[in-house]
Order: C-alpha cells, then structure tokens, then sequence
C-alpha cells in the first residue's frame, strides 16, 4: 500500500476505533438476529415473540426480563438496515463523548422509552381510549429508543445553527409519525427524544437570530404541505383514528397548497404580507379543527365522515400539526417586518462623494478604492458606511466597512442586522481579519484571495531574485520603451483610442464580458484619483498599460496603490507587465508611498495539507478554471515581486446560504453576461479538460 493511500484510509479506522460500544451493540444485534433467524423470517411472527418482546401485556404477565432480551431483538428482516443505520448517531456520540456516556444514554433512552410507553399506556386504558386499548396489547422489540436517544444527544453536540434546525426535524418526525400512526414504536421514540430535550435543553429557539425564525417557519410551511400530500396517499392508524388511501378532502389540500406556493418563499424574506396570510392559513385550518370537533360531537363520526365525504380523523391530526405553526408564527412575529424594497441602514442615504469623503479621512484597506464604483448601494452605519451590492437576494459587502477603524466592528454588526430584516443574506467578500473577527462567533469563513503586497521603503531591485525584474528594465531601456505616470483623463484621444483597442481585444478571447465588482474597467479608470501606468514604444505605440487605485491611509494621506486593470497588447514589448509593475514601484517608492498591492488572485490560497473539503473544492475550482481566467498563473506572475500575503475572506452566516451567494457573486462579477455566454464558456472548460 504506498503511503498515499494508508493516509487515506487512517481517519476511517482512527474513527472505528474509538467507537468499541457502538460496534459491539451492533455485532450483538446481528448474532442474535442469526441465532433467533430474525436475520431471514419476520420474529415477530414467531412463537418466541410472547417470551422475549416487551411491552405492556409482557409486564403484566411478570416477564420482567424482556426490555433488556427485546432490545436486541428486530421484527423484520428489512429493518435490519434501517437498525443498523440508526446507530450512526450513538457512534457519532460515542467519537465525542466516549463510551460510557454514549452507553448511558442509549441504556436510559432504552429502558425509558420501553418502560415510560408500557406506563403511558396503562394509564390512558382507564379512560376507554380506543387506540389506547388497542396499542396497549402490543409488544415490540428493537433497540430503536436507545438509538433514537443517542441521536437526538448527538443533535446536541452539532454546531449553531445547525442544531436548532436538526432538533427541530427530529422533534417533527416523532410528533409526526405519533399523530398519524401512533404505533408503540412512536410512542417509544418520542419518549426517548423527549428525555433527551429535557436533559440536555440544548434547544433554545428563543436564542435564534431572525434568519433562523423565518427559515423554521418557511420549513415548517412547506413540510405541512407536504404532509398533507402524503397522509391523503397514505392510509393512517393513529390516535384519532384510522384513515384510507384518498379519504381525505382533495379540496382543502389543494388549497394549503396553492396558498403556501403563494407564501412560502414571503416568509423566508420576512415578508409581514406573508406572515399575515401565514395566521390566516393558520386559522382556516384551525377552523376546520374546530367544525370537525362540533360535528363529531353532535352528531357522531359516522354521520360527520359521511356528511364530509372523507374521514375525519385526517382533518382531526393535519389540523392539529396547524396549530404547532400558529403558536410559532406569533411567537416570532417579529421576525416578519421585512419591505419589499426596504433600504439597509440609516438616513441620510450616502453617495459615492459620501464615500469618497469617508476614505479621504479616514482610510480604507487596498480594495476600499473599488466601493466608489456604479453597481455599488451603501449602508450608512452610526459609525461608518458599508458598501455592498443587492443580487440574487444576497447582500454582498464588498471588502471592509469604511469610517473610523474603532466603529468598524459596529458598522458589520448593524449591516447584518439590517441585511436581515430586510429579508436579505448578509455577507462579507475579500474582507480582512478585523471583519472576521466582528461577524458572529457562528458564522462561517472560507478564503477566496491572498493579497499581494510589496512594501515600499527602501525597495530596490538588486539580487539574484530580482533577476526578472531588473532584466525587464534594462531590455526596456535597450529597445527605447518609456515609461509614463498618468490619468486617462490626461491622455490624448489617440492614446485612448488604444487603451480602448487593448482591452477590448483582451474581452473578447475570454467569451465572457468584463469582470467586475473587484475587477475595474477603462470606466473605473477614468476618475481622477486613479493613476495609469504606460509603456510607451518608440513609434508612440502603448504596448500595456496598469490602473492603480489608491489606498488612503488614516490621516487623509495616499500611502499606496493596488493594482486593477492589466492589459498589453499582442506582438507588443515582451515582458511589459514586469516593466510596467517593476517601473511603478520605483515611481511610487519615490513618492513616499509605503504599500504597493498587486491585488489578490482568486482560488489560489495554498492550503495546508489536510485542510478539508472547502480547500479541496476550491482548489479543483482553481485548476478548472485556469484554462479561461489564468488565477493560479497570475498568482505565480506576482511572485516574481516577493510580496507578503493578507488573507481575504468570504464571511457567511452557515452552509445553507452558500448556493445563494454563489449564484449572487456571479451576478456580482459578471452582471451583463448572458446564458450563451456561460454555456460557452462551460464548454471551453471542457474542451480545455
């Protein structure tokens, strides 16, 4: 096995070996299914079911052994996978908590469960309960309340928000599945999930920020739709009865489904217009509880089933599952305040002067420049402004907040709060530490860029390693190539007329329009403040030219210069980037100014070995990618300058608004480009592949 390999294969077993409990249980399981030929013929249909299952008819009779012998024991050759499954969640639990405590808690959820459902049922047979009755003479066996304890325990060892959302789908399937089968198995995993909430409190919806309240309720629409559906299709035997395939009313789930495709996507935005119609769903249904009720009441379940065409039992649980919605709607009531085109931030609304304004004296990082640029919307903050652009529903703050470094860290908290509540996904693009650090401690971040930077001060091209530097200036000097500092506002109508030429030539090989939104254009280049680096030949041909935007330090002072636009043109003076680069660093060193960005390339972090799926995944994006955008040969390019790197970081609230951003940064980068353009450009990265 070569060495590769065997590190492949060493978390699979480093994994396998700290869960000996989970492992043994499962073993036991399957030699017993082998032993009582449980593995091959239903147990339940065998003789020894009287003598080994539990459940309450076994307790009476005094076979108090059973709720240990029933526990490895399982009623079906099918549920044998779905047995085994199940235990991923005490494994889980006993990789981060070790074995005794995986041990105690599938012991305890066991025994609470089998003991707690025999107990329940006992005491609900004083009542005359038909499904009581019926329940209580069944037995069972499987070790599915210890399992189902172990995985709502491992639940609460999940990271917010993740738990909350897993808490909450685990708590709908056991209510679920009691409301609409109550069989004595349900009744068992819910008791055992319910042990475990109580134990560990580890759900705290009320702690949940308000995208968390509008994605539950959202969730909770659709999964009620859905349910609908499926207890119309599926027959039913729970607590309020038993139901057949297609006995409940088409019309009334027709129209839960109609109008939750009106609202759904309404409350996820935190649309108050969707809130109110969500009540009023709410209480249709509720009403419809309350009708069953009386008409049950009053006239008996045979006359009601008849005089409404279906059973009532359905319209008795699926209304019941409305009220669950109800309580919760009006809970978090205030998570629905969101306009249609509500702003982000407070008055007075800032302007790009006001933007400008706020650089000039108080500074930005290197790609602060690019916030003045159109397509950018602002959020004043009480101690800043936030530049960001609204696509795809994404709010897509570009770099760092601007404003005072110490206010900083309240304008990403309060751009969050207001992205939120106008229903939109905050986020953060190539922002630096300090930002990181300002986000809250459950959010997310994955690198996208290394700024480049090469410090000024005493730069001097001298060394082996400058070799490529140094060469390019001397063969520019040999070949009467100059070099010129300028605006494009300065340049003649000729030399424009060129810059033009370059750089449409440039677009045009890619098949995709200009990149923007950290990716400037000959537009951006044309504000005064923005300087053009040229290489001029001998017949006054410009063979490349350089934008450089400035940084603002905190004293209203340039104190460097990053790089955006790079272009040259073809059959031009050979290594014009590195003259061109090499040229304005020297220009600008003589200036005074102490950081020259040559900005960060995309996709191209070295990540550490071992440093997980998102390092994986970018780093195949990368090489996809190369073939049409150059990123990882840009980034070798810049090297040849010896710059120091600052990290850039995507900041995210979790995994789930990744797709979202995804499709917003493409809106952001390339806003004009059409589906055939995209096509083609998938197909030239196939082609390239």
């Amino acid at each position: 096995m070569t060495t590769d390999a065997a590190a492949a294969t060493r978390p699979p077993l480093r994994f396998l070996r700290r869960i000996p409990a989970t492992l043994s249980l499962v073993v036991i399981v399957l030699a017993v299914g082998v032993v009582s030929s449980g593995l091959w013929s239903p147990f339940e249909q065998s003789t020894a079911m009287q003598t080994w299952a539990y459940g309450l008819p076994a307790l009476e009779q005094g076979r108090w052994w059973t709720p240990i012998t029933g526990t490895f024991l399982v009623a079906h050759p099918w549920v044998y996978p779905l047995v085994v499954a199940t235990f991923a969640g005490m494994g889980y639990l006993e990789f981060r908590r070790g074995s005794g405590l995986a041990l105690a808690y599938f012991a305890g959820g066991q025994l609470f469960a089998v003991l707690g459902a025999a107990l329940l049922l006992w005491a609900l047979s004083f009542t005359g309960w038909g499904w009581a009755l019926r329940q209580g003479t069944m037995l069972d066996v499987g070790p599915s309340g210890g399992t189902f304890a172990c995985i709502a325990a491992a639940i609460s060892l999940f990271a917010s928000p993740w738990r909350v959302r897993a808490w909450l789908v685990l708590l709908a399937v056991v209510f679920v599945t009691m409301l609409f089968w109550g069989t004595l198995d349900d009744i068992e995993h819910l008791l055992a999930v319910v042990l475990v909430l109580f134990i560990d409190r580890t759900l705290r919806i009320q702690r949940t920020t308000v995208r968390e309240q509008r994605l539950v309720a959202y969730i909770s629409l659709l999964a009620l739709g859905v349910l609908g559906i499926v207890v119309l299709l599926v027959p039913t035997d729970g607590p309020f009865g038993t139901s057949e395939p297609a006995s409940g009313s088409l019309v009334d789930v027709a129209i839960d489904i109609v109008l939750i495709a009106v609202i759904a996507n309404g409350l996820r935005r935190g649309r108050r217009w969707s809130w109110v119609l969500g009540i009023v769903l709410c209480a249709f249904n509720l009403l419809t509880l309350v009708g069953t009720i009386v008409l049950v009441a009053t006239i008996g379940w045979a006359q009601t089933q008849e005089g409404l065409s279906a059973d009532p039992s359905v319209f008795l649980a699926t209304s019941t599952t409305w009220l669950f919605l109800l309580v919760y709607l009006v809970w978090v009531r205030r998570a629905f305040r969101a306009k249609r085109r509500a702003a982000i931030g407070i008055g007075p609304k800032p302007s790009v002067d006001d933007v400008k304004e706020a650089l000039h004296a108080d500074g930005g990082g290197t790609l602060s420049w690019m916030t003045t640029w159109d397509g950018n919307r602002y959020a004043r903050t009480s101690t800043g402004i936030v530049a960001f652009q609204n696509r795809a529903g994404v709010a897509l703050a570009l770099a760092d907040p601007l404003g005072a470094e110490a206010g900083r860290a309240q304008s990403v908290r309060e751009f969050i709060d207001g992205a939120e509540h106008a229903g939109l996904v905050p986020c953060f693009f190539s922002a630096g530490e300090q930002t990181r650090a300002a986000v809250p401690a459950t959010w997310r971040s994955i690198i996208v860029a290394d700024d480049t930077i090469v410090d000024l001060p005493g730069l001097e091209f001298t060394g082996k390693t400058w070799n490529s530097v140094r060469s390019s200036l001397n063969r520019a000097n040999r070949e009467d190539v100059s070099f010129r500092m300028t605006r494009l506002k300065d340049e003649t109508w000729g030399v424009r007329q060129q810059l033009r030429a370059i750089s449409e030539s440039w677009v045009g090989d890619k098949g995709l329009p200009e990149m923007g939104f950290t990716l400037g254009t000959l537009v951006e280049a044309e504000d005064p403040e923005v300087r053009l680096a040229l290489a001029i030949s001998t017949r006054g041909d410009v063979d490349g030219f350089l934008s450089w935007l400035p940084v603002y330090g905190s004293e209203g002072n340039v104190r460097g210069w990053t790089l955006d636009l790079m272009r040259r043109r073809d059959g031009g003076f050979a290594p014009v980037m590195e003259f061109l680069i090499g040229s304005s660093a020297k220009t600008f060193s003589e200036e005074g100014a102490e950081i020259l960005s040559l900005s960060g390339a995309p996709l191209t972090h070295e990540y550490p070995p071992g440093a997980g799926l998102i390092a994986d995944l970018s780093t195949k994006l990368a090489d996809a990618l190369e073939p049409v955008y150059g990123f990882q040969s840009l980034h070798r390019f810049k090297q040849k300058f010896h710059p120091r790197y600052e990290t850039m970081y995507l900041l995210y609230r979790d995994e789930s608004d990744l797709t979202r951003i995804g499709l917003g940064l493409t809106r952001a980068f390339l806003p004009t480009a059409t589906l055939r353009q995209f096509a083609d450009a998938g197909l030239g990265l196939v082609r390239h592949d």
